[in-house]
């Protein structure tokens, strides 16, 4: 009987073998299910739009060049630390990731704060931040929470489940980024926009969709250096995101002579459009590619490459 004792497993064994009270248990918990909640959501969100997220990122002073490695490594990153914490056996492993995902997030935008302050830096698809006192507050509170969620919970173990976890994360990351690169080719255009109210064709020759915000300072540069560029006979076509208004200044003042259309919505759907600046070359009706990079040789080089420039 003693044997058959000491080998069932009793109710409650594994909460009591942590020799914690029910508060800190429950506070481990509480931490545990609101950072997965938040970090799920956040790095799935990168995992399928990396090329949007790249776009984002590029936006917080992060060179274009590593701005699509950054998204996926975070996506990566924070889904793993979301699926971690959450599991008790590796919930210590996973606070750690996700403590340490906090402390470089606050470390960069403490360093690059005089750059960046005011900047809309939003993980959470319903919450809208920026980079400011109540950024690093926010950020702080989560790590509070991290720290809850490792210290009062058993110490990890099973380190090549984790491994497993952590290589099929990976593994989906990248088919969705494979996924989203396939669609950003080959897609049929509109034969005509809407340029000053009347129908303009875009159906044949070769086409630059270019989608921009007048407000936005790196669209701003990006468009004035494209303006030196030797188009020949491809035309360009802006495509304001927002603040329409402004478009026609926009295009004054950097001096790329382009029609500028209405059409954004229909064009975002077609062209699985991500954030600006963002261009879609398009030849006789059809996406040729997607250029998300606007910084040192990009797009000259791309649109050299397709011909689109001389």
């Amino acid at each position: 009987m003693g044997t058959m004792n000491d080998s069932m497993a009793h109710p409650g064994e594994g909460l009591a073998s942590l020799d914690l009270p029910g508060w800190k248990t429950a506070s481990s918990w509480t931490s545990a299910l609101l950072l997965a909640l938040l970090f799920l959501v956040s790095g799935l969100w990168k995992v399928v739009d990396p090329l949007g997220w790249s776009q984002r990122i590029s936006q917080l002073n992060v060179p274009q060049s590593l701005s699509l490695a950054a998204a996926l490594a975070f996506g990566i990153a924070e889904t793993l630390g979301a699926v971690l914490i959450i599991v008790p056996r590796f919930r210590r492993w996973g606070a750690i990731l996700v403590g340490a995902l906090l402390l470089a997030f606050m470390a960069y935008f403490a360093l690059n704060y005089n750059l960046l302050r005011g900047a809309e830096c939003s993980c959470f698809p319903w919450v809208k931040r920026v980079v400011g006192p109540e950024f690093f507050m926010g950020d702080g509170l989560m790590l509070l929470l991290a720290l809850c969620a490792g210290v009062w919970s058993k110490p990890s173990g099973s380190l090549r489940s984790a491994l497993v976890i952590a290589g099929v994360v990976t593994v989906f990351a990248f088919v969705s980024y494979g996924v989203e690169a396939v669609r950003q080719t080959g897609t049929r255009s509109p034969d005509t926009v809407t340029v000053n109210g009347q129908p303009y064709a875009v159906g044949q020759g070769k086409v630059l969709f270019f989608f921009f915000n007048p407000l936005c300072t790196h669209c701003f540069d990006s468009a004035k250096r494209m303006s030196t560029f030797e188009w020949g006979d491809t035309r360009v076509v802006g495509v304001p995101v927002e603040q329409m208004l402004y478009a026609p200044a926009f295009m004054n003042e950097t001096g790329l002579k382009a029609p500028i259309t209405s059409d954004f919505e229909t064009l975002k759907k077609t062209f699985s459009y991500t954030a600006y600046p963002f261009a879609v070359a398009v030849e006789n009706g059809r996406e040729k590619t997607a250029l998300t990079k606007f910084e040192n040789d990009e797009p000259r080089a791309t649109l050299k490459q397709l011909g689109f420039i001389r």
